[in-house]
C-alpha cells in the first residue's frame, strides 16, 4: 500500500485523492473534500464563485512577519485508459499501485499530475511542526482543459507574495517560465451521402498502443501521432485504393497526444485482399518509422456492417490533404534554453459525427509571435480546405526573471540540502503561473515537482524517491522564507 511510503503525510492524503473521481469538468467531490479538510483544522477556508478552493494557515511562532507564500496546484486529473481497461473515471477510484522505485495505477492515469502536489499542500497545512510565515494553498479546478479555475480568479483573492507552483515534473530542476497556449477548433461541414452498399465491403481500421503523452512535457520525445498515422493511411486508402470515409475517430484530450484512432471505410468488394495488405504494410511501416519510440504500434482491420451512409468524397479529400499538410509536432527550440521547445502543435483530436468532422489542435509557444504564426499556418490550410477554423482559450506564456528573490533562495536551499546546484528551466506545458501572473504581475513564482513521467497517459508514474526530496525541499524553502 502507498500509504507506508515516506513522508506518509504525503502518500496518505494522495491515497485519499485517488480515491475521489476528479476528472476535469467534475471536480466537486474533490473541491468539496478538500474544503471540509481546512475547515475541520480551523483554517480559514474560501471557495470562490467558480470552485476554487483556498485555504489559510497563519505563520508559525516568530516568523509572522515573513511575506506570505501561496503553494498552488490543482484538482482536476485526465482521464486516459487502456483499451482493454474496464475503469469508468466518473465513479470508480483509482487503482495506485508500487512497480520498484515509482507509484503507478493500474491501466489508467495515476493522478500525481497534479494530486501529489495537492497532498503536499495539505500536508503543510496540517502540519504542526514545519517553520513557515503566513501560508495560503490554493486548489484551482479544471486546469487540463482550458485552466478555467486560473482564468476566473479574482484579484481580491489572494494576498500572498510569492507562489511556489507544485505542478512541475523533475525533480532538481527549478522552473521558472512556461510556454503560452491556444486551442483550434476546425469544422467541415456537409450533408452525409446515402449509399447502395451491394457492390462494398465495410471494414473497422483500428490504430492502437501508442504511447501518447503529454504534449507539453513529452512532445520533444518524437512519439506517434495516432490521427497523423490514421491519414497516411487513409491518404493510400482514398486517393489510390477507391476507400469511401464513413466515420472517423481519434484522440480525445486538447493536452494529451493520441494514442488511438479508428476508422469505418468501405471498399470494392473484389479489393478486400488489396486493403488487408494494404493495413499490414503500413502497420510494418509504422513499427519500421517509429522503431525505438513505440514498441506496441497495432494497426488492425476486420469486418463491420456497411453503414447507412458516406461522408462525401470531396469533403474527405479536402480533410485529408489538410490534414496531411498540417505541422504537428515540434517547430521550433529555444536558444537560451538547450534541449527546450519553443513552439508547437498537438492534432489533438478528430471526431466525425452525422455532418460534421471536427479537428483539434493545441499549441504552445513560448512566444506569442510565434504561437500567432503557428496559428496562421493551421488556419490556413484548413481556409483553403474550406472548413471553418476557430480559435479560443488563449493565455500567454510566463515570462521567465532571472532576478526572481525566490528562485534565488530555492537555488541556495537544494545546494545546501543536497550540494549541488538545481538546473533553472523553462517547461514547454502550461502551468498555471503565466494565468496568475497576468492578475498579479507583481507576484513572484517559481514551480517544482517531484519525477513524473508519462502523464496523460495509462503509463504515467511518479519517482518514490523524489517525492520525499521534493517534499524536504518544500518544508526546507518555508522554513528559510524569512531570508527573504
Amino acid at each position: 500500500m502507498i500509504e507506508a511510503l515516506k513522508p506518509t503525510v504525503v502518500w496518505n492524503y494522495f491515497y485519499e485523492l485517488t480515491q475521489i473521481p476528479r476528472i476535469t469538468g467534475h471536480t466537486l467531490a474533490v473541491a468539496s473534500y478538500v474544503e471540509r479538510f481546512g475547515k475541520n483544522l480551523g483554517l480559514e477556508t474560501l471557495r470562490d464563485e467558480i470552485g476554487n478552493i483556498l485555504i489559510r494557515k497563519p505563520a508559525t511562532k516568530g516568523m509572522e512577519n515573513c511575506k506570505p507564500v501561496i503553494l498552488q496546484s490543482h484538482l482536476d486529473m485526465v482521464p486516459q485508459k487502456n483499451a482493454s481497461t474496464v475503469h469508468d473515471f466518473f465513479t470508480d477510484p483509482i487503482k495506485p499501485r508500487i512497480d520498484g522505485d515509482w507509484v503507478t495505477a493500474s491501466g489508467t492515469t495515476l493522478g500525481a499530475d497534479n494530486g501529489i502536489g495537492v497532498a503536499m499542500a495539505m500536508s503543510v497545512l496540517s502540519s504542526k511542526t514545519i517553520e513557515h510565515g503566513p501560508v495560503e494553498a490554493l486548489f484551482t479546478i479544471d486546469e487540463e482543459v482550458g485552466m478555467v479555475g486560473a482564468f476566473n480568479i479574482e484579484e481580491t483573492f489572494l494576498r500572498g507574495w510569492i507562489l511556489i507552483n507544485l505542478d512541475s515534473e523533475e525533480e532538481g530542476q527549478l522552473f521558472a517560465g512556461c510556454a503560452g497556449g491556444q486551442d483550434i477548433s476546425v469544422s467541415f461541414d456537409y450533408n452525409d451521402i446515402d449509399v447502395n452498399p451491394k457492390d462494398r465491403l465495410a471494414f473497422r481500421i483500428d490504430l492502437t498502443g501508442l504511447k501518447g503523452g503529454h504534449s507539453g512535457v513529452d512532445i520533444h520525445l518524437g512519439r506517434a501521432n495516432a490521427n497523423k498515422l490514421m491519414f497516411h493511411f487513409l491518404h493510400e486508402a482514398f486517393f489510390i485504393h477507391d476507400a469511401q470515409l464513413c466515420a472517423i475517430n481519434g484522440g480525445s484530450l486538447r493536452n494529451a497526444i493520441p494514442r488511438e484512432a479508428t476508422a469505418i471505410i468501405t471498399i470494392k468488394k473484389e479489393k478486400e485482399k488489396e486493403l488487408r495488405d494494404l493495413v499490414e504494410d503500413f502497420q510494418q511501416a509504422f513499427r519500421t518509422e517509429y522503431a525505438g519510440i513505440e514498441t506496441n504500434i497495432s494497426f488492425s482491420i476486420k469486418n463491420v456492417a456497411h453503414p447507412p451512409t458516406i461522408i462525401p468524397p470531396t469533403i474527405v479529400s479536402r480533410i485529408i490533404l489538410a490534414i496531411e499538410g498540417c505541422q504537428n509536432g515540434v517547430i521550433s527550440m529555444l536558444h537560451d534554453f538547450p534541449d527546450t521547445v519553443e513552439s508547437s502543435s498537438n492534432m489533438a483530436s478528430i471526431i466525425s459525427r452525422p455532418g460534421n468532422t471536427e479537428v483539434r489542435f493545441l499549441i504552445r509557444s513560448a512566444s506569442e509571435r510565434k504561437k500567432s504564426w503557428v496559428y496562421n499556418s493551421i488556419e490556413s490550410i484548413f481556409t483553403l480546405a474550406e472548413a471553418a477554423v476557430d480559435n479560443e482559450n488563449a493565455y500567454s506564456g510566463w515570462q521567465p526573471n532571472i532576478q526572481s528573490p525566490i528562485l534565488n533562495l530555492m537555488k541556495r536551499t537544494y545546494e545546501t540540502l543536497y550540494g549541488k546546484t538545481p538546473a533553472v528551466k523553462v517547461i514547454h506545458a502550461g502551468l498555471e503561473c503565466g494565468i496568475i501572473q497576468g492578475i498579479y504581475p507583481d507576484m513572484d513564482m517559481v514551480s517544482i515537482g517531484p519525477d513524473l513521467q508519462y502523464p496523460h497517459s495509462p503509463d504515467e508514474r511518479v519517482n518514490i524517491a523524489s517525492v520525499e526530496k521534493t517534499w524536504n525541499y518544500l518544508t526546507e524553502t518555508l522554513k528559510q522564507i524569512k531570508n527573504i
